[in-house]
């Protein structure tokens, strides 16, 4: 169906109307445009800087998914299984101090391993503190960072038989308790009296940057974590 012909002087008064438009309209209309422009760089800067600060995840990783999540922290029950014990990890903690790296032992505690490993490789420690700092051990990876807290499980008991010293990494566990789900530590020098009388799931050895863990305080942080996997 042919539109109606607008007539030459209803054009005309188009015209004029337009033309007639205040110069104050057409800066207004400019001024939306950059507002528009930089809230869009501004979204597109985030958006680059959170995948910046995403964990890098190895291709043998990729199918290391979670168990379903009910909050930031929290989970509904342990993490999956994806790792091997024939897989050699390494996994390098980021802090307020500088580096700390880490060389985890799947061969004599597995389940640990892997909940560290699927834990870290989706940030799950970024950004917590080191809640406890003593002469012989600093202790972190607690989401509400008083020592109460964990991801919503515990892991199960993983004697290693592998002696506790300086460096050594295990799993907290509240006295007469099961092994938390998050919370670790670093040995800082020999555990007071004869040593530990419970489990607690030495799944890693410090090969580098001990001196940074001897340093750690309680306001410092773990800024990342990342595993390579060999």
């Amino acid at each position: 169906m042919s539109q109606p012909r607008t007539s030459r002087r209803a054009a005309l008064v188009e015209a004029d109307e337009l033309e007639a438009t205040p110069p104050w309209g057409r800066q207004a209309w400019l001024a939306l445009l950059v507002v528009g422009v930089l809230v869009a760089a501004v979204i597109g800067s985030g958006l680059l800087i959170r995948h910046a600060l995403e964990p890098a995840v190895p291709a043998a990783l990729a199918n290391c998914a979670t168990s379903t999540q009910i909050a930031p922290h929290e989970f509904i029950g342990p993490q999956p299984m994806c790792i091997t014990d024939k897989q050699k990890f390494v996994a390098t903690i980021t802090t307020t101090q500088g580096d700390i790296v880490i060389q985890l032992h799947p061969e004599v505690a597995p389940v640990t391993v892997n909940n560290f490993v699927v834990l870290a490789t989706h940030g799950y420690f970024n950004g917590l503190v080191f809640w406890k700092a003593e002469d012989w051990v600093v202790q972190g990876g607690d989401p509400r960072g008083d020592g109460r807290g964990g991801p919503g499980y515990n892991l199960p008991d993983e004697p290693s038989g592998t002696p506790w010293q300086p460096g050594a990494v295990g799993m907290a566990r509240v006295p007469g308790g099961a092994v938390n789900g998050s919370q670790f530590f670093i040995e800082k020098a020999s555990w007071p009296g004869r040593g530990p009388t419970a489990v607690y799931n030495r799944f890693g050895t410090v090969t580098s940057g001990l001196e940074k863990a001897l340093a750690l305080q309680v306001t410092d942080t773990i800024t990342s974590i990342t595993i390579k996997v060999s």
